[in-house]
């Protein structure tokens, strides 16, 4: 269970009401939770709590494209998976990570790409627009956004700046949405959620539990 109290389908105003209706349909998902992508969908319901923080993550999310027809940011598709794949990643997300498997195939990411994100730096299957996308990725996060201007560099070569700020952006939204998950015990997944060979063994890395079918036992808390 999340720590924070979930908001009831009638509890909520009518544009959270909005977002419940396209993840869950008529049901209420305090009460009966679980979208298609298989999470139990708690991340909804739990921020539902402050209307006005739900407005500005869910209007954030048009950077990604969810629930428009387009996404609003000139990032493409898969420059954008990588790296939120890497963030989820190097922040033992289960949530940001196996959600972003999912969209990254839909975007056409390999599952070679997709089992290589933990060892990107030794990898040759990633592109120099890749490779810099992820390095840029790891410098926000895991150095504390110490990039050296070598790596802008690389950066610059590859994209405009108005893209590379949308990089930065997105990296760091998804970093902070990474740690909610922890901190609000936002659970992954509901059920029993059939996952892909690759992202099977990426998700064992950050200590989720499967069964030898390669369907979900439980969530483990622990990084």
């Amino acid at each position: 269970m999340p720590r924070l109290k979930e908001v009831p389908k009638n509890k909520a105003n009518a544009y959270i009401n909005k977002y419940y209706d396209a993840l869950f349909g008529d049901r209420d998902p305090a009460q009966e939770p679980g979208t298609a992508t298989g999470t139990p969908g708690n991340w909804w319901t739990v921020f539902a709590l402050v209307p006005y923080i739900f407005e500005h993550a869910t209007k954030h999310f048009g950077m990604f494209g969810m629930f428009a027809d387009k996404s609003v940011s000139q990032l493409d598709g898969v420059t954008r998976e990588l790296g939120i794949m890497r963030a989820g990643y190097t922040q033992g997300s289960q949530f940001v990570f196996s959600q972003h498997c999912k969209a990254a195939r839909r975007f056409g990411i390999s599952d070679e790409k997709i089992a290589a994100i933990p060892y990107w730096e030794v990898s040759p299957i990633f592109d120099e627009k890749e490779r810099a996308v992820l390095a840029w990725t790891d410098a926000l996060i895991l150095q504390g956004g110490r990039a050296p201007d070598e790596l802008f560099e690389a950066l610059h070569s590859c994209m405009p700046s108005v893209v590379r700020l949308c990089v930065w952006s997105m990296t760091m939204f998804l970093n902070a949405f990474a740690r909610y998950q922890f901190q609000l015990l936002v659970r992954l997944l509901i059920g029993q959620v059939r996952l892909g060979q690759n992202e099977s063994v990426l998700i064992r890395l950050l200590n989720l539990e499967i069964n030898p079918t390669g369907r979900l036992n439980r969530y483990r808390l622990e990084r």
